[in-house]
């Protein structure tokens, strides 16, 4: 191998990387809500019992949050182009053996799969766009990565929901199979290799942030079922916290570190993981439960919800691909700010007018200014990560942001689930939203917290170019 300082790509490959990781992006973040739509069929064809179905869909969630930061890192020691593209292998092979489950524990272990080739996916596409991409370009391809990122969440449920009364709930996952085995040859043959810390694997480290993220993110998703205050659900809390609190002592002492703490000294690093946590803990949460009040209060099936929730996605399809060039040129802060505030003012605005007898039509306005406000953050969150680190940095930074956005949404549904189970339930369209009011609210509070906090973001300063290209020429190393 030799050491050379990295060339711009040219514009069509440049691009060409850009969309193939905002395609694998979109892949991932589709699947991460696509199979709750097919629960009820997947019950009846595999026979499966309401806490193994609750597990098809937590076994994803669980999985991708635990090995987000653990991936990030390895792609950075070992190559991020490689580690991308075993990804994208892993989710692609995962989604063949989901569809072909002859049982629900087969499906399980198959969505166990997917969550950890989606935790290798997810943070690469940022490093790979940022090594890519020229900082004075970066504004668009952040846009247009946030936007496609942004459909998949929302798209889920509608794009299930088609293939399920067209075709079958094993279509769900065969969707993905194509798409994988298209990009995997243009990413081995366009996407240029790049590197990080090239030092010795942490191998403690990585098994204290596994297992700490495993122990805090299954007591949160089992904790409404099983309750808060069950041994399981304690143990798994205060066992996986204690876990995470000695990896962060374990970083600070060794000479390897997984994720570096001194990222966090950057303000701006630090602000912008916390304007993501608040926002997918409200957002997110939110979400989750306005998914299901559209059904249960209109009457809608799963394809007629989300077809009216492209409301939303179209809103941040609009927005996302202005808000990164303008946030490149302007700075994120006062975007990041303003999204969550528009956010937390829409989702007032929804638990305000909700009542038994409204007409869906009342929540237009409020879902454009929420799709809107999630676009003016996603994008300069993004930049604003990528802009507090140094080039060998990116992976790690990425994956500690991704994990970071990963169990807000997991805290957000959670604990806003909670507020819904302890005010209200499914029994009457009344009963629905005695529960969803004061748990939307919750969320708007919790984004409006966020919106406060990305006030406090101040950028870091730029480094020279001789710094730059020093940088550059240490993580181009040609294979």
């Amino acid at each position: 191998m030799s050491t050379a300082v990295t060339q711009p790509l040219s514009g069509a490959r440049r691009w060409v990387t850009v969309a193939a990781v905002s395609v694998a992006l979109f892949m991932v973040t589709l699947d991460n809500l696509i199979v709750i739509v097919g629960l009820e069929s997947i019950r009846e064809s595999l026979g499966a019992s309401l806490e193994s179905l609750e597990w098809a869909v937590n076994a994803y969630t669980l999985a991708f949050a635990v090995a987000l930061i653990p991936a990030a890192a390895l792609g950075d020691r070992f190559g991020r182009r490689r580690f991308f593209i075993g990804g994208l292998a892993l989710f692609t092979g995962a989604s063949a053996a989901a569809a072909l489950a002859p049982s629900i524990e087969m499906l399980i272990f198959a969505r166990t799969l997917q969550g950890i080739g989606a935790a290798v996916i997810a943070p690469l596409t940022l490093t790979l766009i940022a090594d890519a991409v020229p900082r004075d370009k970066r504004g668009l391809a952040l846009g247009v990565w946030s936007a496609i990122s942004g459909i998949g969440v929302a798209l889920g449920p509608l794009v299930g929901g088609a293939v399920i009364e067209a075709a079958s709930w094993q279509w769900i996952f065969w969707i993905n199979v194509p798409v994988g085995i298209v990009l995997i040859p243009i990413a081995a043959g366009l996407v240029r290799e790049s590197y990080g810390s090239r030092g010795k694997v942490d191998v403690v480290g990585f098994a204290m942030v596994t297992l700490g993220l495993l122990g805090v993110v299954f007591g949160l998703v089992r904790a409404n079922a099983d309750g808060w205050t069950s041994p399981v659900i304690v143990g798994s809390l205060s066992g996986g916290a204690v876990l995470l609190a000695a990896f962060l002592l374990w970083e600070r002492r060794t000479t390897n570190p997984m994720v570096p703490l001194t990222l966090f000294r950057s303000r701006g690093f630090s602000v912008t993981n916390a304007v993501g946590f608040f926002m997918t803990f409200g957002t997110f949460g939110s979400v989750f439960l306005l998914s299901q009040q559209l059904q249960v209060l209109f009457g809608y099936g799963p394809l007629d919800a989300g077809l009216r929730m492209l409301v939303w996605t179209g809103a941040t399809l609009v927005v996302a691909p202005l808000a990164g060039p303008l946030a490149e040129r302007f700075g994120p802060r006062w975007f990041m700010s303003s999204g969550l505030a528009l956010q937390a003012t829409a989702l007032v605005w929804i638990a305000l007018v909700s009542e038994v007898g409204m007409s869906w039509t009342e929540l237009l306005i409020p879902f454009v200014l929420a799709g809107a406000g999630m676009a003016l953050v996603f994008a300069p969150a993004a930049s604003a990560v990528l802009a507090s680190v140094g080039p060998r940095q990116t992976g790690q930074a990425s994956g500690v942001n991704n994990a970071i956005r990963e169990v807000g949404g997991v805290f957000g549904v959670a604990v806003l689930s909670s507020v819904f189970a302890h005010s209200g339930g499914f029994t009457s369209p009344q009963a629905l939203l005695d529960g969803t009011v004061p748990a939307v609210l919750v969320g708007a509070s919790i984004t409006f917290i966020g919106a406060i906090v990305a006030t406090f973001y101040r950028p870091a300063p730029v480094p020279a170019a001789s710094t730059e290209t020093a940088e550059q020429a240490e993580v181009a190393l040609a294979a």
